[in-house]
């Protein structure tokens, strides 16, 4: 019975010991993942930091883009309406003669 006994015992101590090694991996294992998602995590902060810095510069753009429209168009416009004051006075002046 003794012999039986140690055996038990034997198989539990060398199943103990088996789970303390498989729990020292999983405490090893979970460490090396809390280090992964760390430089994830900031990782993912630079690429929104990048993002919000191009959203800016396209925003900028797109408001220079229609600065830019908008002047050629007024000057377009005004180009227009001097002609047309040009046109309108060479008509007084035939008029008036």
């Amino acid at each position: 019975m003794s012999d039986s006994l140690d055996r038990t015992l034997e198989q539990i101590r060398i199943k103990s010991v088996q789970l303390i090694e498989y729990c020292d991996a999983l405490r090893e294992q979970n460490e090396l993942l809390n280090i992964e998602n760390q430089s994830l995590t900031e990782a993912l902060q630079l690429s929104i930091e990048k993002a919000g810095k191009f959203e800016q510069r396209i925003n900028v753009l797109q408001m220079a883009r229609s600065v830019t429209d908008s002047d050629e168009k007024s000057l377009d416009i005004k180009q227009k309406i001097n002609e047309f004051v040009q046109e309108i006075d060479k008509c007084i002046t035939l008029l008036n003669k």
